[in-house]
């Protein structure tokens, strides 16, 4: 916790069987300070370990992961967290049965419940079977024993059911900011000529040419990589710039700012916070009411999710932000 002021640390308790694997894969991830091993949202006080495998507390293995927010997004500590549990098992993980395997996402802000439904939506709609994950305000949490404490650390080769491959997707930006990085290759694949010269490279699609330079339609605009929320057609405006243009993001923290010298000029580069994707830039001309700046932004980096698709891709919880404006 040296590298990290404990009063900016944030807090997400997770459930995914046996705790040993989970408290090891986080405590990998840059940007979490701590990863501690406990009992969770049971019915007794000061449970043993042996009382929680009784089958009979209530009791689920999980962890507490303290992160830092600035380095590290709980939208992509949840993310990752899908990456290693089965998410529609009932009590069991791996070779482990009962209760106390179940999983679970508990949390201590309920400011941070809508967007980890967004995520469990859109991991709902992968599965024919119903989500067996709990999603609670945490009741209670007490650390286990201290021998299971970095258990895998002290014993290399312990038993552990959770793979380690999905942690080779994350990597720091220039910033030392967590971002989520596709291999070249499946980007390439995935994405057009034009769309991988925008995000990767940061190119700038020629104006008045984009998918939704003059899209006048109410939904989300999300990364077309992650599929993290990034505008609002609420806060969509006509500027006659050739290029889809925000007043402001959906949220502050979902885009980062750089200086960009390039082409001798000097302008503010935006990017994705979750993927680090180039978007476009923002200036000082915007609408003064609106706070005055402009998101000057590539189709090619966006997704456009209409208002009436928009619960059924996972995006419910955004949807009052369209109908109402965003607040």
């Amino acid at each position: 916790m040296s590298e990290h002021q404990e009063a900016e640390l944030r807090e997400i308790y997770l459930a995914g069987g046996c705790f040993w694997g989970v408290e090891e894969y986080f405590s990998r991830i840059p940007g979490v300070a701590g990863a501690v091993s406990g009992y969770a949202n049971g019915r007794v006080e000061r449970p043993t370990y042996e009382q929680v495998c009784s089958d009979t507390t209530g009791f689920a293995e999980a962890v507490r992961i303290s992160y830092d927010p600035d380095v590290v997004t709980l939208r992509i500590l949840i993310r990752q967290f899908f990456e290693i549990i089965d998410p529609v098992s009932v009590n069991r993980q791996g070779n482990d049965r009962g209760s106390q395997y179940r999983t679970g996402i508990y949390y201590t802000d309920e400011r941070d419940r809508p967007l980890i439904e967004t995520i469990m939506n859109q991991v709902r709609r992968k599965y024919r079977e119903p989500l067996a994950v709990e999603l609670e305000p945490l009741k209670n949490f007490y650390e286990a024993e201290q021998y299971h404490q970095d258990y895998l650390r002290k014993n290399p080769r312990g038993y552990c059911h959770i793979p380690f491959g999905s942690l080779d997707r994350l990597a720091l930006d220039e910033d030392g900011r967590v971002v989520v990085r596709l291999p070249d290759k499946e980007l390439r694949q995935a994405l057009t000529g034009q769309q991988y010269e925008v995000i990767r490279n940061a190119a700038t699609e020629r104006p008045f040419t984009g998918a939704y330079w003059d899209l006048d339609e109410p939904g989300i605009y999300v990364d077309l990589v992650t599929g993290e929320p990034l505008f609002s057609s609420a806060d969509k405006f006509y500027s006659g710039c050739g290029w889809p243009s925000f007043t402001k993001p959906l949220e502050p923290a979902a885009v980062t700012w750089r200086q960009d010298l390039s082409h001798g000029m000097n302008r503010v580069e935006i990017r994705s916070r979750e993927s680090g994707s180039h978007l476009g830039h923002v200036f000082e001309d915007g609408p003064v009411k609106d706070g005055g700046l402009r998101y000057c932004i590539n189709s090619a980096a966006l997704r456009f999710i209409p208002l009436n698709q928009m619960e059924q891709e996972g995006y419910g919880a955004y949807v009052r932000l369209i109908s109402h404006g965003a607040t």
